[in-house]
């Protein structure tokens, strides 16, 4: 029986306005967040409440620029319970200064912390020098003094009463940079230093025999003067150490003061035990060193993960998730003069380190193709510690290990990407599965049906109330779902990829705006145009490709018929957009022992599928025919005037029926033509854009004027999912053009062709005037003319 052609009812669902119970969006209410998508929202949910290793989420399936934003808003609607992370600062490790020391305060109490800090420092550069200078500390001084001088008068004080004795007394001498006691002379009572006794010497007062004298007692006299030094020493240096520990223990009380303070304010174990350190390194290294208060610096403090108190729960989107955004980083400080600061002052937080206690959302290809990202991410959820690094510096540059302490964070990471991202991680990272146990699977498309509906117009109404824009009528409303049906390409289904929608409405309020406010409500012909800026805006190849069909320089036929030759149907894509064009398929057969050769295979312009798909060609062929002898031909399939790769299945069906046209020398009808896969046992196989490709040919055969028995041959699965353009479906209505749906190869080949394929009778013969029975004689010709010169075929 022969195939009709599908009604112009069945090639477009068209959604009535009437049927949607408002006039416009401004009487319904919006809808926020993803609609249409309860599974994948509840394992989102899962995956964001459950409280267990590994338990982070891959979200896959949403796409679009607009996709972190959207799962962002989404984790803010859900609103899932978190615990809230504490405060983290960075100080200064007074053992190890290269490796930054944690404190973890209660959440709120960092940037007080800072501030407490700041005054403590305050007081040790400007208020503890006064403190040891008061005047308690001033009489404690002098009476370690008064103690000193009556000590040294005891040691001193009897060498003195000898030295007179014997003449001599004890004075300060310049020796170099010191000064050094010295015996020199006593003359009427007063100390004569050695140039002044040989002043007079040579002046007559002083005999050769006093000289000696007084040389003798001198050398006599040295043995006792260092022993009375050496006890002087000792007594200067004990004298220093009970001041030191006086002005120590003065520091140390003053100081304890005030950290007691803060040790109540902020109570925590590495709290007091950092204080502790910080007023001994003040009471041993800085007070004793006469330092100008350059050192104060190191008491500093650094705020990695500061939180307000009542502070929600935090849902950070990373952008650019590099190792430096991700893990944080250390980096060369300066303070306002330019003086280098600590190295703990370097420490920034990175976006893990921000999200403590809450959730992360990140592109998956993103951080798995940034190097070192993945490995950092890993690490971090692996072990619950977070690791800062360094920053690489140019080559040559010198480099300080500064490593901080590892900062123990609870994070909940939310990566996004498409089933291709998702299957690569899993099969190339054993850790992944192991990380991201949860899937939330987003379909990219919603039922058809009157909530279908409802949930388009609550989206345009959020977006028009969003926005400022006029309301959308019911016509705009059914326009912007039935383009929603186009894109879903499937039947009984609308598109969930609301971006695309909304990005035509407002497209469409652009239109009805015109150049003024222009129309309160935007129209379903706004809608319509807007659909048909959006293609034209990016329909330069599908305009080139007619203009050259036109001027001959492509060889399609739209008339008559030839043997070998079809149209097949091709897309090609512009962004989201794809345009179908016709593509002629050639083939030639003759006798011979090469089998059919795909041409592109040869040139290597072949991608797998249309290799596969020409292999399955040459075993249906063998099943139709069935011959009870080998194929013997040759014969040869090519896309002619293509000159870039090829893949797909879609055109498998015409390049059979070009192959046996071609084996049969009947010819095929050039005012049809065909997209469509086969299997091996002559099913036709549902394709992609069937909605372009049937556009591209009709295009094609408008340019040269339509004659009333053009048409496109698509599988019956497909049939469903036709959502062509209004003037492609009104000249199908006038009969100016058709479309047919079929299920198998035969019913192709007889619409083709117009010659019955035929059926095997009793003894498995075709009709030898079938298409089929022409065909298994000719195969059995070429066999016979492919015998060896003497040999017989019986």
């Amino acid at each position: 029986m022969p195939v009709a052609p599908l009604s112009a009812d069945a090639l477009r669902w068209r959604c009535d306005p009437s049927t949607l119970g408002f006039e416009d969006t401004s009487t319904v209410a919006p809808v926020d967040g993803v609609v249409g998508q309860d599974a994948a929202l509840e394992s989102l949910r899962f995956g964001l409440e459950i409280d267990a290793q590994g338990q982070n989420v891959f979200v896959r399936g949403l796409s679009g620029t607009g996709r972190l934003t959207l799962v962002r808003r989404l984790l803010e609607r859900i609103q899932p319970h978190c615990p809230l992370a504490p405060d983290r600062v960075f100080v200064h490790n007074f053992g190890q200064p290269e490796r930054p020391r944690l404190l973890t305060l209660p959440r709120g109490m960092a940037a007080a912390f800072q501030r407490e800090m700041e005054a403590l420092v305050h007081f040790i550069g400007h208020e503890l020098g006064p403190a040891l200078n008061s005047q308690l500390m001033r009489s404690r001084r002098a009476d370690l003094d008064a103690r000193f001088q009556a000590e040294a008068q005891k040691v001193t004080g009897p060498f003195d009463e000898e030295l007179r004795a014997r003449g001599l007394g004890l004075v300060p001498v310049q020796q170099g940079e010191v000064m050094a006691p010295t015996l020199v002379p006593l003359i009427d009572g007063q100390p004569v230093p050695p140039e002044k006794l040989g002043e007079l010497h040579q002046a007559g007062h002083v005999s050769d025999e006093q000289i000696q004298q007084y040389e003798a007692a001198i050398r006599e006299s040295r043995p006792r003067l260092e022993e009375v030094s050496a006890g002087m020493q000792q007594l200067q240096l004990h004298h220093h150490e009970e001041v030191m520990a006086l002005q120590t223990e003065e520091a140390r009380r003053v100081l304890q003061h005030q950290v007691d303070e803060l040790r109540q304010h902020f109570p925590g174990e590495d709290v007091a035990a950092y204080l502790g350190e910080l007023v001994e390194d003040v009471v041993t290294k800085r007070l004793t060193n006469n330092q100008d208060g350059g050192f104060l610096v190191l008491y500093r403090v650094n705020i990695v993960a500061g939180h307000p108190a009542h502070e929600p729960c935090p849902v950070l989107v990373e952008n650019v998730p590099s190792l430096e955004r991700l893990a944080g980083v250390v980096e060369p400080s300066f303070g306002e003069q330019g003086q280098p600061l600590p190295a703990h002052m370097g420490v920034k937080a990175g976006s893990l380190l921000r999200a403590d206690g809450g959730y992360l959302v990140i592109e998956a290809k993103d951080v798995a193709g940034s190097p070192g990202a993945w490995t950092a991410l890993k690490r971090t959820l692996r072990s619950g510690q977070l690791e800062m690094v360094p920053p690489d510096l140019p080559q040559g540059q010198a480099q300080v290990a500064v490593r901080p302490e590892p900062v123990p964070l609870k994070v909940k990471v939310v990566l996004l990407g498409d089933s291709n991202v998702f299957h690569a991680l899993s099969a190339m990272d054993e850790d992944f599965p192991h990380l991201f146990k949860v899937l939330a699977d987003f379909e990219d498309t919603i039922p058809r049906n009157d909530d279908g509906l409802q949930l388009y117009a609550g989206v345009l109404a959020r977006i028009a109330k969003e926005e400022g824009l006029p309301p959308f009528g019911a016509d705009a409303v059914a326009a912007l779902a039935e383009h929603g049906s186009r894109i879903a390409g499937q039947g009984a289904r609308l598109t969930a990829r609301f971006g695309r929608v909304a990005d035509l409405a407002r497209e469409a309020v652009f239109l009805a705006r015109g150049d003024g406010d222009g129309a309160p409500t935007v129209t379903g012909d706004d809608v319509r145009l807007a659909v048909t800026r959006t293609k034209q805006r990016a329909d330069l190849p599908a305009r080139r490709f007619r203009r050259m069909v036109a001027e001959g320089n492509i060889k399609v036929r739209t008339r008559g018929a030839a043997v070998g030759e079809a149209n097949g149907l091709a897309v090609i894509s512009a962004g989201p957009l794809a345009y179908g064009f016709p593509t002629r398929i050639t083939a030639t057969v003759g006798p011979g022992t090469g089998g059919a050769v795909n041409v592109e295979h040869e040139a290597e312009l072949s991608g797998a599928i249309h290799t596969k798909s020409f292999y399955i060609l040459g075993g249906l062929l063998r099943r139709l025919l069935r011959a009870d002898h080998p194929l013997a031909y040759d014969g040869s399939v090519v896309f002619e005037q293509t000159y870039g790769g090829i893949d797909g299945d879609s055109a498998s069906g015409i390049a059979i029926c070009c192959l046996l046209s071609a084996l049969t020398d009947v010819p095929l009808r050039q005012d049809l033509a065909m997209t469509g896969a086969i299997d091996q046992v002559g099913n036709i196989l549902p394709i992609g854009a069937a909605n372009e490709k049937v556009e591209g040919f009709f295009d094609i055969c408008r340019d040269d004027e339509l004659t009333g028995t053009q048409g496109v041959i698509v599988p019956k699965a497909n049939a469903s999912d036709l959502m062509l353009r209004h003037d492609v479906v009104e000249a199908c209505r006038e009969g100016r053009f058709h479309v047919y749906a079929v299920d198998d190869i035969l019913e192709t080949l007889e619409l083709l062709t117009g010659v019955p394929t035929g059926e095997r009778d009793a003894s498995g013969q075709y009709p030898a005037d079938s298409l089929l029975g022409k065909a298994v004689k000719r195969v059995r010709e070429f066999w016979e003319m492919s015998a060896p010169p003497g040999s017989m075929r019986s």
